[in-house]
């Protein structure tokens, strides 16, 4: 019997291992057909030599004793093609490496048991949002720089509760960074978090207080996606390493990171902090790499330690220290001042308008002076919030205290009660609470509209609805005042397109939707002909239909003009009134009655084939959507007959090309250093306006000097908009045909036709050069090293003994002017460089230009009447605006933008 008993269980046991036996094999099986089709789909090279029967002797992979596959490390390795499904059937898988390859196609499925997933630099274009489900061994996570479409975090990482590393940068990443990244989320040891480069806004988690994050890198999110608020979390942040925040829009001055040991690399540039940059950060003894310009940071420019390497903080870009001596310490009154407002959070429009070293002299906002003494504060109705700073009591000779109607907090300062020559505070409609402090009984207070003033602490509810009620009233009578704005703004407009149409002397209006039909048959003299208009509906919106059957839609309004209107005005066209010609066609100039000049751009009859009438209409396409005064202005445009022809507002001093190269054949005078400066700046402005500042993005293409034209006045608009292409939503590249000017191209861009603003900004890169030394951007008379004034102006800019003789001999240096031309250079050398990922943004380049450019000043300043700063000889209305900013009645806005004036938009003139 016991026999029999141990036979059946023998049995038993033996059943059981072959069983277990099977499905080993059947697993070994599987991972083994999964690794053969990985190897078809990826074209598998033969350095890989995955060839042998066994896939645990392949290279590159890895398998455990069981002879599964438990690591994939094929990163590196020049691949394409896409990933198979099958993988998640690895399912002892705990490392995938494929990073920096041309993988390409959806991301599949991976094991649970996966602990490295390293995928970054491919064309990877999605991975589904439940990925990381269930994935509770994951530590390692790199996908950055995969053009996944716009997604947001997903929720399936919070499964992941091993995680230590986490780099998403480039990857399309929207909405704002989860909370679960915090000290209380399920990541405990999280100490690598990089999100830069993806379309991520709003505030630095609060959650991040304490957490154990040694690098933070959320820098440079792109267009107008930007992070924002304080970093006020990094304070407490204090195992951080590293901490890239630059390239957003941060406000609020640097916190304390005393406690920071172990900070090494920080980078606040490119944002808008305020306040004095902090001791604690210049004391600290682990810093190596610190960056801070492009940001309004105040005080005096802080001293780093020997060796710790520091961004050039004070020679450019927007900091506003009070001196440019590292060290070097404020005017008192600075000082006080600035303790006054850091109660306050560093406000970013006290910061913005605090400039120099002299509140007085400089005229600083909130401030009125007499005799060089502060004697009126105005900070009314700045939407400030804080407390009320106790170090007003250090301006001894203020009379006049305005602090009402913000939503300052707290209680008065007792200190406050020490000012000698206090007349008046007024700090009505506020939240203010606590008991008033006893002032001299010449004093005017003015408390109402604060409901708490009194009790020693904030009541609710009823504060809070008072509060909301004040605020209420307070919405009120701003919209009102928007309100009556807009319609005054739309008065002024409806005038001027009323003069406007008298000029031109419209025969009819386009009132609805229109569509110009194109037949082929009418297609005469390589000239397409339009044969027929239909409309109906309400709009103005009009369709022209090619020959080719492409359709360009374009806003008409009022701007159709004819062409019997446009032979008047230049004399039938006359060779007198040329003002250029070009392979498109001639620029002609016109005269109205009234003596306004016009600038007329007549296309070509043989040449309006279907390319040159698509760049016809995107001239009208773009015009018609971009305004700004630093883009020539489309006026109108004629679609009669054979005729195609655009209208801008006339460029009197042409292009900038002829002052640059051809000033003595034309008899003019070389342009000085300051104007070209000047037009510079003109054109960064007009160019980040296509980039950034619309609702669209658009790129010019053909960014060259000859497209850039100059009124009387020498002040730059650019032109030519027929190559400029929109940058669909969402995308900040694009395919397209090659197009623009050899010599301005950018090299990507000719090499593979990809389309980012970054092409532009290697082309104001050249202009610049060409500014600078005078030399146009391609010179076929040189020897061949020396044709392209990029790569030749590279080679001067790295030898500085050559750098004063690449100047343009017809500028005057002096000391300053060399200051500057440097920085100009080494700016051009940024726009210029090779990788289009180092290229600044234009709005960079505008920071970087705008101090540049001279502010003029009165030599003296006029004298005031008496203690109010009266002065009865300035003109009424600016009496009136200091009169106002005395009183703190300053709802009137007495200046207006010039873009709210005129209806910019392109080209005109000599070389259009």
């Amino acid at each position: 019997m016991m026999k029999h008993a141990l036979g059946l269980g023998g049995s038993y046991i033996y059943r059981i291992v072959w069983v277990f036996f099977v499905l080993v094999t059947s697993v070994r099986s599987q991972d083994a057909e999964v690794m053969n089709i990985l190897k078809d789909m990826i074209n598998a090279p033969i350095s890989f030599q995955w060839t042998d029967p066994d896939i645990c002797k392949w290279k590159h992979i890895v398998c455990d004793s069981t002879k599964h596959v438990t690591s994939i490390q094929i990163g590196n390795q020049n691949l394409q093609g896409s990933l198979p499904k099958e993988l998640e059937k690895l399912t002892r898988l705990e490392s995938f490496e494929c990073q920096s390859n041309s993988l390409a196609g959806s991301f599949p499925y991976l094991s649970k048991s996966l602990r490295k997933l390293r995928i970054r630099g491919n064309m990877f274009n999605f991975i589904p949002n439940d990925f990381f489900k269930g994935m509770s061994n994951l530590q390692d996570v790199r996908i950055d720089d995969n053009p996944f479409p716009q997604w947001q975090v997903p929720e399936s990482l919070k499964d992941c509760v091993s995680l230590r590393t986490f780099s998403a940068q480039n990857v399309g990443f929207i909405g704002t960074i989860p909370d679960f990244f915090g000290s209380d989320g399920p990541f405990p040891g999280l100490v690598y978090l990089a999100l830069s480069g993806n379309y991520l806004e709003g505030a630095l988690p609060a959650s991040l207080s304490g957490s154990p994050i040694e690098n933070l890198l959320v820098n440079g999110q792109h267009s107008n996606f930007k992070l924002n608020g304080t970093i006020a979390v990094l304070q407490n942040m204090t195992s951080l390493k590293q901490v890239w925040v630059n390239g957003n829009s941060f406000t609020g001055p640097i916190p304390d990171l005393s406690h920071h040991d172990q900070l090494v690399d920080l980078n606040l540039r490119d944002n808008q902090l305020t306040g004095v940059v902090p001791p604690s950060l210049t004391s600290l003894q682990s810093l190596k790499v610190v960056n801070l310009t492009n940001n309004f940071l105040q005080g005096p420019p802080p001293m780093f330690r020997d060796g710790v390497q520091v961004d050039n903080i004070i020679d450019r870009r927007r900091n506003q220290f009070c001196t440019n001596m590292l060290g070097q310490p404020c005017n008192a009154l600075v000082n006080v001042l600035l303790s006054i407002v850091e109660t306050l959070g560093y406000p970013l429009e006290f910061a913005k308008n605090w400039q120099g070293n002299d509140p007085c002299a400089n005229k600083w906002i909130g401030i009125v002076c007499y005799n060089e003494n502060i004697s009126v504060i105005n900070f009314q109705n700045m939407g400030l919030t804080g407390t009320i700073s106790p170090s007003f009591v250090k301006l001894q000779s203020v009379t006049k205290l305005l602090i009402a109607n913000n939503g300052l907090t707290g209680t008065i300062p007792i200190e406050l009660t020490s000012m000698p020559l206090l007349k008046e505070l007024d700090a009505s409609n506020n939240q203010l609470y606590g008991k008033v402090p006893s002032f001299r009984k010449d004093v005017v207070l003015k408390l109402n509209g604060n409901p708490d003033i009194g009790n020693d602490k904030p009541i609710s509810p009823s504060t809070s609805s008072s509060s909301n009620n004040i605020n209420s009233e307070r919405n009120t009578e701003k919209i009102v005042g928007v309100v009556v704005g807009i319609i005054i703004l739309l008065g002024l407009v409806v005038l001027l397109v009323v003069k406007f149409k008298k000029k031109l002397k419209h025969r009819g209006k386009v009132q609805n939707p229109t569509t110009i039909v194109v037949h082929p048959r009418h297609y005469e003299n390589g000239s397409p002909a339009m044969t027929s208009i239909t409309s109906g509906g309400e709009g103005n919106i009009a369709t022209l239909i090619s020959p080719m059957r492409n359709t360009y839609q374009v806003e008409v309004g009022n701007m159709l003009i004819s062409i019997k209107v446009l032979r008047e005005v230049t004399n039938n066209f006359s060779e007198n009134n040329i003002l250029g010609k070009g392979g498109f066609g001639i620029v002609y100039k016109g005269e109205l009655q009234d003596g306004t000049k016009i600038a007329v751009k007549r296309m070509q009859l043989g040449l309006v084939d279907e390319k040159g009438l698509s760049e016809f209409m995107s001239e009208i396409a773009v015009l018609t959507k971009v305004r700004h005064k630093h883009l020539v202005a489309l006026l109108g445009y004629c679609l009669e007959e054979n005729e195609r022809l655009l209208v801008f507002e006339y460029m009197p001093q042409g292009a900038l090309s002829v002052h640059l190269f051809n000033w003595k054949r034309e008899g003019l005078k070389p342009l000085e250093w300051k104007p070209r400066l000047g037009i510079a700046l003109d054109v960064a402005r007009g160019v980040e306006y296509l980039h950034g500042l619309t609702q669209q993005i658009f790129i010019h293409r053909d960014l060259k000097p000859s497209n850039i034209l100059l009124g009387d006045d020498m002040r730059a608009k650019v032109s030519d908009f027929g190559l400029v292409r929109h940058a669909p939503d969402g995308k900040t590249s694009v395919q397209t045909r090659l197009a623009g000017t050899f010599g301005y191209m950018a090299p990507e861009y000719a090499a593979t036709g990809r389309l980012t603003t970054k092409v532009d900004v290697y082309s104001f890169g050249v202009i610049l050069m060409e500014m600078i030394t005078g030399r146009k951007a391609l010179d076929n008379n040189l020897p061949e090293e020396d044709v392209l004034l990029a790569a030749w102006f590279r080679r001067m800019l790295q030898n500085k003994d050559s750098f004063l003789t690449m100047i343009d001999p017809t500028i005057e240096v002096d000391e300053e002017t060399l200051h500057s031309i440097s920085i100009v250079a080494e700016l051009a050398g940024h726009c210029c460089a090779r990788d289009p990922c180092q290229r600044p943004d234009m709005s960079y380049v505008v920071n970087v230009l705008s101090p540049l450019i001279e502010v003029w000043r009165p030599t003296d300043q006029p004298e005031v009447d008496d203690i109010y700063g009266i002065n009865f000889d300035v003109t009424l209305p600016e009496a009136l605006k200091r009169w106002q900013a005395f009183e703190g009645r300053n709802s009137l806005d007495l200046t207006y933008s010039d873009s709210s004036m005129h209806p910019s938009g392109n080209n005109t003139n000599s070389n259009i």
